[in-house]
């Protein structure tokens, strides 16, 4: 690839504002967290309603969840970008289960780790994978939703955090 093409890849994607999550899963492989900004829904049709999320081949948490076969995406509220900035590894060099000490969270009904402030978490079931090149793309199905009272997300976009404000 040109190094150049890449380079204008990624500043056109620093431009697209969008959601910041954090996926987290626990079970026999270990208790692990990420920062992601590339979780959508696929389907809200279905058995059951479906998101994908991708992460780097190399991510522990990526291994992780492919052997735990769930995880819980918590879209984060547009004041816990300390939350992102600990789950994206900023605050500490330390291991993955200590990021779970630096804040509060629950396991939902589905045993994933729920953080607590969360506009929405949404307990999955890992449904199939794909890797692609440098990332796995992870199908979950979802099998429980805890929703906030507040729906204000946390938005990345531009290379800094943001507020969604309504335009007039």
């Amino acid at each position: 690839m040109k190094p150049e093409l890449r380079l204008q890849f990624l500043e056109g994607m620093s431009r697209a504002a969008t959601f910041v999550a954090v996926v987290t899963t626990d079970g026999e492989a270990g208790r692990f967290g990420v920062t992601i900004s590339s979780l959508t829904s696929v389907s809200a049709d279905g058995d059951h309603p479906s998101l994908l999320a991708c992460l780097h081949h190399r991510s522990p948490v990526a291994a992780a969840i492919l052997r735990n076969r769930a995880f819980c995406a918590n879209l984060l509220h547009e004041d816990q970008h300390p939350v992102s900035d600990l789950f994206a590894g900023r605050l500490t060099a330390g291991e993955h289960a200590e990021r779970f000490e630096r804040t509060p969270w629950s396991a939902g009904e589905r045993g994933q780790p729920a953080l607590d402030g969360a506009t929405a978490s949404f307990q999955c079931q890992v449904a199939t994978s794909v890797l692609w090149e440098t990332h796995h793309i992870i199908i979950g199905r979802v099998m429980d939703v805890r929703l906030s009272e507040n729906p204000a997300s946390l938005l990345y976009g531009h290379r800094a955090y943001h507020r969604a404000v309504q335009l007039s």
